[in-house]
C-alpha cells in the first residue's frame, strides 16, 4: 500500500523546527551546493592566467624596454581578452544558476509531522525523507517505511537490475526510485554523501573536455614552443646579419612573434559558448555541461519517446469497454487509482474520470513499473486487480488483446484491466489474468511536433520514436505527423540482442512500440556503434540509463528529479519544439568556431613562414609591431568578433583541426610568400618605410580575400562586413594622420601597382586552393 501522511506519522514525524535549526548551527547540512558553478575568483583567475595572455605580457614588456610606447598597442589585446571573457562567463554563470534554481528538484521532507519541499542543499542530518517513482536519492540514508519500494542503483554500481528496498535497509545518493514509495532517515549529508563529489565535480561550469578545445589547446602548445627558436633566430638575424640596434631588433622580434599567436581564438572560443548559454537559457533550456552544446552540433539521430514528447504529458480518459458488464469496473478503476501516492499520467486521468473512493481496502500493492508494464492490488473481499498492457497480460490470439491492437492502432492508449488469479505480490504475479474491461485513454499530439520532426528531416537528423506503448499505437502517432519510415512499426520484444543486427533494424525502422528500459539503452548504444552521434529525450524514470549513455541527453523539465539529474540538457518548459532551436544553437557555436580558427591560423601560419624566409634572407623584418596590430584589427579582430555570433546551420564533424589547418597551411603559405616577394623587390631601392608600407598593402588585399572566402556563403551583412574592413584598411594608407600614425608611405607609385599586382596573384591562388578543396572534400 502506498505511504501517505498518516502512516509516515506513525513511522516519525520528522525533525522540528528547533532540531532543524540546531543541525544548521553545528553544520550538519547537506552543504553540496545546488551547481558547482566557478566563483567569481575562479573565473577571473582562468581569464587572466592564461598562456596567451602571459606571451603577449612578455612580448609587451620587452616593447616598453625600448622606449617605442605606440607599439605596445597590442598589449590592449591583454585587457580585451580578459575583460570580454570575464563578461561573458559571468553573464553564463547568472543564467545557468538562475536556471539550475528553477529546474531543481526539491525532495520532500517531513518536519513537525508535516511533509514540506526543500532545496537539497537545505536537508540536515536526521531529516526524514519521502520517496515515490522517478525521486533521486539526494543523501545516505537508511529506510524507514518502503511498499514495493525498487532503487535502481546503476548509476553507482553498474548494475541495471533494481534493488528491492525493505526498512533498515541502506540507500545511498545518486540513486532512484524506479517504482514504489517509502521514506528513509538521512545519515550521511554534504560531502560525507557517497555520490556528492562526483555529482559535484560532474556538474562544474567548464568550457573544456571538448574535441574543439583540445585541437585548440594542442595548437597552442604547438605554437609556443614554436616562439622560441622563430625568436631567437629573429633576433640573431636583426643583430648579427643587419646590425640593428637592440631596441630596433626588439621591436622587429616582437613584430615577428606577436601575430604568430591566435590571441583572439581562445576568446572567440570562450564568447560563443557562453552566449550559446546565455541564448538557450532565454528559451528556457538549462545546459547542464558546456561541452553538450559542442555535441548537439554533432547529432544527427534524436531518439523521442512518444508520450510527452510528440505528444502531451496529460490524458483524458475516453471511454472504458466493459463487454462483460462486470458490476465492479468501476470501482475496480477507482481504487486502483488511488494505490499509488504517485500516480502516472493514465492514473491520474482515471482518477479523474472516477473520483469517489469506493472505500476498497489494499492489502497489496504492486505500482507501476516500466520494465513489466502492469500495476495492481489485492483488496480485502474484491480479489486481485491489474492494470496495464493488453499484449503484455493477454496471450497471443485472446479477442480482447485483438481489440485493443485495433483501437490502439488509432493513435489511442488502452489498458486492460483485469482479474487475477494469484495476488499482485506474488512471485509468480501476474498470474493468469482475465478481462474485465478495456480502458481507452485519449493523448493530444503537440501542435508543434510536425514542425519540430520536419525540422530535423530538413538538417538530416534522423528521428527515432522509442516508446514504451503499444507498437500500432505509437506508429499510428509517429504516421500522424508523417514521420519517414513510420508506417511499420516494431515491437520491441521482437528485437535481436546481438548489438550489430540490433543497429541494423534501427537503421532502417524509425518507430518502436513495448521498448524496456534496457532495451532503450541497447538502442542507443547500437546506433553509436555505427557512427552516429545520437540524443536521447526523455521524461521518466525509465529514460535514465538511455539519457546517461547517450552522446546527448536531454530531459523535459516536468520529468523525474532522475531525468534531470543525469541529463546534459533540461527543457524547462517541457517543449519538444525547443530541441531544434537547441541543436541550432550547438550548430552555430562549433561552425563558427570553426570559421573563425580559419583566419586565427592562417595568419599564424603566414607570420612564422614570414619570419622564417626574412630569418634566412638575412633582411630586416618589414614590420613593425603596429602594423601587425592594425592587419589584426581588420583582416581578423573585428570580423572573427562578428563572425563568431553569426547564424549558422551546418551540422559539426570530427576532425576540426586537421579540416582547419588544410585551409590555413596553404593560406598562410601564399599570404607569406606574397608578402615576402613584394618586400624584396623593393627594399634595397625603397626607404625602410615605403619598403614595408609595400608588403603591407600585399599581405593585407590576400588576407581580406581568406577573409571573403571564410565568410561565404554571402549575406548582406556579411557583404558589409567585407566592405568595411576592406575601406577600413585602404583609408589606413591615404589618410595623413594615419600615414603618420603607423609610419607608412605609400607615395611611390610603382610600388603600390607591384603591391597589388603581386596581391592579385595571390588571391588567384588563394581561391584555387579554396577551390581544390571543395571539390576535393566537400562539406558532408
Amino acid at each position: 500500500m502506498s505511504i501517505d501522511n498518516t502512516a509516515l506519522g506513525t513511522i516519525d514525524g520528522g525533525l522540528t523546527t528547533a532540531e532543524v535549526a540546531e543541525r544548521v548551527a553545528a553544520g550538519k547540512t547537506n552543504d553540496v551546493p545546488a551547481r558547482a558553478s566557478r566563483t567569481v575568483g575562479q573565473i577571473v583567475r582562468a581569464n587572466v592566467l592564461t598562456r596567451i595572455n602571459a606571451i603577449y605580457g612578455v612580448l609587451f614588456a620587452i616593447i616598453m624596454s625600448t622606449g617605442y610606447f605606440l607599439d605596445g598597442m597590442f598589449g590592449l589585446l591583454i585587457i580585451f581578452n580578459s575583460g570580454i571573457g570575464m563578461i561573458q562567463e559571468l553573464r553564463a554563470k547568472r543564467t545557468l544558476e538562475r536556471l539550475a534554481i528553477v529546474g531543481q528538484a526539491r525532495p520532500t521532507v517531513r518536519r513537525d509531522g508535516v511533509s514540506v519541499d526543500v532545496a537539497p542543499n537545505e536537508i540536515v542530518l536526521d531529516d526524514v525523507i519521502e520517496l515515490g517513482p522517478g525521486d533521486k536519492i539526494v543523501v545516505d540514508g537508511v529506510v524507514l517505511a518502503a511498499d514495493a519500494l525498487e532503487i535502481d542503483e546503476s548509476l553507482l554500481t553498474g548494475e541495471s537490475d533494481p534493488v528491492v528496498k525493505q526498512p533498515g535497509d541502506q540507500v545511498l545518493s545518486g540513486s532512484f526510485v524506479v517504482a514504489g514509495s517509502g521514506a528513509y532517515r538521512a545519515t550521511k549529508v554534504g560531502r560525507d554523501a557517497y555520490a556528492a563529489r562526483l555529482a559535484e565535480e560532474a556538474s562544474k561550469f567548464t568550457l573544456v573536455k571538448s574535441e574543439l578545445r583540445s585541437g585548440i589547446d594542442k595548437i597552442l602548445k604547438f605554437i609556443t614552443f614554436l616562439l622560441i627558436p622563430a625568436g631567437a633566430l629573429t633576433i640573431y638575424n636583426q643583430l648579427f646579419n643587419v646590425n640593428e640596434s637592440l631596441a630596433d631588433a626588439l621591436r622587429g622580434m616582437v613584430a615577428a612573434l606577436v601575430p604568430m599567436v591566435p590571441e583572439g581564438l581562445v576568446l572567440m572560443t570562450s564568447i560563443a559558448f557562453a552566449v550559446g548559454v546565455i541564448r538557450l537559457g532565454q528559451r528556457q533550456c538549462l545546459v547542464q555541461e558546456l561541452p553538450a552544446i559542442e555535441g548537439l552540433a554533432r547529432v544527427d539521430v534524436v531518439c523521442a519517446d512518444k508520450t510527452g514528447t510528440l505528444t502531451e504529458n496529460g490524458m483524458r480518459l475516453s471511454e472504458v469497454r466493459n463487454a462483460n458488464g462486470d458490476s465492479s469496473v468501476s470501482q475496480a478503476l477507482a481504487a486502483l487509482a488511488r494505490t499509488e501516492a504517485r500516480p502516472n499520467a493514465s492514473l491520474l486521468a482515471i482518477a479523474e474520470a472516477y473520483p469517489d473512493d469506493p472505500g476498497w481496502h489494499a492489502t497489496a500493492v504492486a505500482p507501476f513499473s516500466s520494465a513489466r508494464k502492469w500495476s495492481g492490488a489485492t483488496f480485502t473481499d474484491h480479489g486481485h486487480w491489474v492494470l496495464g498492457a493488453p499484449d503484455v497480460l493477454l496471450p497471443a490470439g485472446d479477442a480482447a488483446r485483438a481489440e485493443a491492437e485495433q483501437v490502439g492502432s488509432q493513435g489511442l492508449r488502452v489498458l486492460l484491466l483485469g482479474r487475477t488469479d494469484v495476488p499482485v505480490d506474488a512471485v509468480d504475479a501476474p498470474g493468469t489474468v482475465t478481462p474485465a474491461a478495456l480502458v481507452v485513454l485519449e493523448q493530444k499530439v503537440r501542435p508543434d511536433a510536425k514542425d519540430t520532426l520536419d525540422y530535423f528531416a530538413s538538417q538530416n537528423v534522423t528521428v527515432k520514436v522509442i516508446s514504451g506503448d503499444n507498437a500500432l499505437s505509437v506508429g499510428a502517432v509517429a504516421a500522424s505527423l508523417d514521420l519517414p519510415n513510420s508506417s511499420d512499426p516494431v515491437d520491441a520484444r521482437t528485437l535481436p540482442d546481438e548489438k550489430d543486427e540490433l543497429a541494423t533494424v534501427l537503421e532502417e525502422r524509425a518507430v518502436f512500440g513495448r521498448v524496456s528500459p534496457a532495451q532503450k539503452r541497447s538502442m542507443v548504444g547500437a546506433l553509436q556503434s555505427r557512427k552516429h552521434t545520437v540524443a536521447m529525450t526523455g521524461d521518466g524514470v525509465n529514460d535514465v540509463l538511455a539519457l546517461k549513455d547517450a552522446d546527448i541527453g536531454v530531459a523535459m523539465g516536468s520529468g523525474s528529479p532522475a531525468t534531470r539529474a543525469v541529463a546534459q540538457i533540461v527543457l524547462l518548459d517541457n517543449k519538444f519544439a525547443t530541441l531544434p532551436h537547441v541543436v541550432g544553437e550547438g550548430r552555430r557555436v562549433i561552425g563558427n568556431i570553426e570559421r573563425v580558427s580559419n583566419l586565427f591560423l592562417t595568419k599564424t601560419v603566414y607570420s612564422v613562414i614570414l619570419a622564417l624566409m626574412v630569418g634566412i634572407a638575412q633582411v630586416n623584418y618589414p614590420f613593425l609591431p603596429r602594423h601587425v596590430t592594425v592587419i589584426a584589427w581588420f583582416t581578423i579582430g573585428i570580423p572573427a568578433f562578428v563572425l563568431s555570433l553569426a547564424p549558422n546551420n551546418e551540422r559539426a564533424r570530427s576532425g576540426f583541426v586537421a579540416r582547419v589547418m588544410r585551409m590555413a597551411i596553404p593560406a598562410g603559405a601564399i599570404i607569406a610568400t606574397a608578402t615576402f616577394v613584394s618586400y624584396m623587390l623593393v627594399h634595397t631601392k625603397a626607404t625602410s618605410e615605403q619598403a614595408g608600407t609595400t608588403a603591407l598593402i600585399t599581405l593585407m588585399i590576400v588576407a581580406l580575400w581568406v577573409l571573403a572566402i571564410v565568410a561565404r556563403p554571402y549575406k548582406w551583412w556579411k557583404i558589409a562586413l567585407i566592405t568595411l574592413m576592406s575601406g577600413a584598411s585602404f583609408l589606413l594608407f591615404v589618410l595623413p594622420f594615419t600615414q603618420r600614425f603607423f609610419a607608412l608611405d605609400p607615395s611611390n607609385t610603382s610600388y603600390t601597382t607591384l603591391a597589388i599586382g603581386i596581391a592579385a596573384l595571390g588571391v588567384v591562388l588563394v581561391e584555387l586552393v579554396w577551390w581544390i578543396q571543395r571539390k576535393l572534400m566537400p562539406p558532408s
